[in-house]
């Protein structure tokens, strides 16, 4: 028991140590008038100093000195000494009163003084961060925002809208709208609240007609419907949830993803690709209608970001799907930003098994039509229980393929792998690209 109150009291410490931390950091606009607050407190007891000891009321002053001088010892305290406590104490005093204002204050709007140095961190600090644009879709793209969102509030995530599959599927069957999955994940992962992010992803276990519905999804179906058109339930719900960051669809118009076969053949459906594929090899994927608008938030987001990263993520089902639309490839083409492609640890099975990294990396640049400047792979050594683990369902791992001289310029080698999981890591895979920003461009080798 003691063990536990133990680990509790060094959690709550390590709490309190952060919070502080984060009210020193660069851009919170606190400790320039923390010390304004000290140095006009100062100034403040000088100047009151010379107004009594000069004005009429110097008496006042006389009695004050000798009232202290009467309770010190000058052989064990100097008078001087007793002057800087009586001054560090009225300091104290004041800053205290300060602090306990501005937690009234605090209170009495709804925050919770806890919680004012994550939200001043997240409204002053992270809004100087870069301008970050990430592209994808499924959980490698909401595993990506939950740890760039310690770096930047300037996220604009682009999110692919072609599953038809599951709650996102029937949605999009029933009400004729895009499938929301994907863009509920990745609200809930730019969340500051962990309980705003367990309710956007609550699936309903019972009742008729919201049976395996998330209530992001019911969220964002409600608000189309309310709205009469999906492109103002993404721009409602941005506004109400207040997340680090934007989420947009790759499109507002739906669209069925498309896969052409080396043998012709078509397979129509995301949710039909690794079942009816059959190891045969994808050609190309296209969408259906091809010209589908991308909202002009996105576009905006492109041509004014300073990164834009693409993936990890399913490659044909992800990735791809949110290039595909002819005004996204196009921002993406003329963008200034650097182009950073992050890529999967392993094969997917049914969908990319027989792709090598250099076929995955040959297949995105195809649909783009754009370079990456940057090929982050990860260099964190997998367990052989994960690897054994992965190879049984088919995948094996793509890092270690070897790349030809076109793409060794570009590739970036980085431990992207927390021990012991399989999976990217979210805050290594964000520190990684985040310190691809300042960077030099390489040079591709022809």
């Amino acid at each position: 028991m003691n063990w536990h109150h133990e680990v509790r009291r060094i959690s709550e410490r390590s709490a309190t140590a952060g919070r502080v931390a984060k009210w020193l950091t660069p851009g919170m606009n606190v400790k320039r008038y923390f010390v304004l607050l000290i140095l006009s407190l100062s100034v403040l007891m000088v100047g009151f100093l010379h107004f009594v000891w000069t004005g009429p009321y110097r008496f006042i002053a006389t009695k004050w000195i000798l009232f202290l001088n009467s309770f010190t010892n000058p052989e064990l305290m100097p008078l001087w000494a007793v002057g800087l406590i009586v001054t560090l104490l009225a300091l104290t005093g004041a800053i205290w009163s300060v602090y306990k204002l501005n937690r009234t204050f605090l209170k009495a709007t709804g925050l919770e003084p806890s919680q004012a140095a994550d939200h001043m961190y997240s409204r002053n600090a992270l809004a100087r961060g870069p301008k970050i644009v990430a592209l994808g879709g499924g959980t490698g793209l909401s595993n990506l925002l939950s740890g760039l969102k310690e770096y930047t509030s300037n996220i604009t995530a682009v999110v692919a809208v072609t599953d038809d599959g599951g709650s996102s599927g029937k949605l999009r069957r029933d009400l004729q709208m895009i499938a929301p999955g994907d863009m509920t994940d990745c609200f809930a992962a730019l969340s500051d609240s962990p309980v705003l992010a367990r309710l956007l992803l609550h699936r309903f276990s019972r009742g008729e007609g919201i049976q395996g519905h998330t209530f992001g999804n019911l969220m964002l179906a409600t608000l189309s419907e309310e709205r009469g058109h999906f492109e103002g339930a993404a721009h409602d719900l941005n506004d109400i949830l207040k997340v680090r960051g934007r989420v947009f669809p790759a499109t507002h118009d739906p669209a069925v993803l498309v896969s052409e076969l080396q043998n012709g053949e078509l397979i129509v459906g995301e949710s039909q690709l690794g079942e009816l594929r059959k190891g045969r090899a994808i050609e190309r994927v296209r969408l259906d209608p091809p010209e589908v608008r991308a909202p002009q938030e996105v576009i905006d987001a492109l041509m004014d970001a300073e990164l834009i990263v693409i993936g990890p993520g399913s490659l044909f089902t992800s990735l791809i799907p949110t290039v595909l639309v002819p005004e996204v490839r196009k921002a993406i083409q003329h963008s200034k930003a650097k182009l950073i492609y992050v890529t999967n640890i392993m094969s997917e099975p049914g969908e990319t098994d027989d792709l090598s990294l250099q076929g995955h990396i040959d297949m995105l640049v195809r649909h783009m039509g754009r370079d990456p400047d940057v090929i982050l792979v990860n260099d964190s050594p997998l367990q052989s229980d994960v690897l054994n683990r992965y190879q049984k369902e088919g995948a094996r791992e793509l890092s270690k393929d070897p790349l030809p001289e076109k793409w060794l310029g570009r590739v970036e080698r980085a431990p992207l792998v927390a021990i012991g999981n399989g999976q990217h890591d979210p805050y290594l895979v964000s520190r990684a690209i985040t310190e691809q920003l300042y960077a030099p461009r390489r040079r591709t080798l022809h």
